[in-house]
């Protein structure tokens, strides 16, 4: 996992430019609004597929860890907006959506249109701690 602040290259009186990517090559650029509360997203992890969330409004509380750890190696970190996580192929992720946000997400391989699932892989047990699934929480992969 790499965070970094997105900031301004250009400013002046008709406002700001920021390049959240300058000579990178995407395959698919989606957008995710979420509400607060009541949703956790992710709980997996792709074999070939770099992905980079830049949190466009409001912020989300990240949980990761490499495949190869158990969870007692969980990290967590909140990303704010302004700000751009990069997800490398092997690291399990999982998002508490901490207010109503919207973040984009950059795809570096298999990640879109009929393609979405097709480098996705759910792991078990969740990597949310008991005491976020135990409050108000849907945990939507239930359903």
């Amino acid at each position: 996992m790499k965070i970094k602040k997105i900031e301004p290259v250009f400013i002046d009186e008709r406002g700001e430019i920021s390049d959240i990517f300058y000579k990178h090559t995407i395959d698919h650029v989606g957008v995710i609004t979420t509400p607060k509360g009541g949703v956790l997203r992710g709980d997996h992890y792709h074999k070939e597929t770099t992905q980079h969330m830049y949190m466009h409004q409001g912020s989300l509380r990240y949980y990761y860890r490499d495949i190869n750890e158990d969870n007692s190696k969980v990290k967590t970190i909140v990303v704010n907006q302004g700000e751009l996580i990069t997800t490398p192929p092997f690291e399990v992720h999982s998002l508490e959506i901490l207010e109503p946000n919207v973040f984009f997400v950059f795809s570096e391989g298999l990640r879109g249109g009929i393609d979405y699932e097709e480098d996705t892989f759910r792991v078990s047990p969740t990597l949310f701690p008991d005491e976020i699934l135990n409050q108000y929480y849907i945990d939507l992969r239930k359903e």
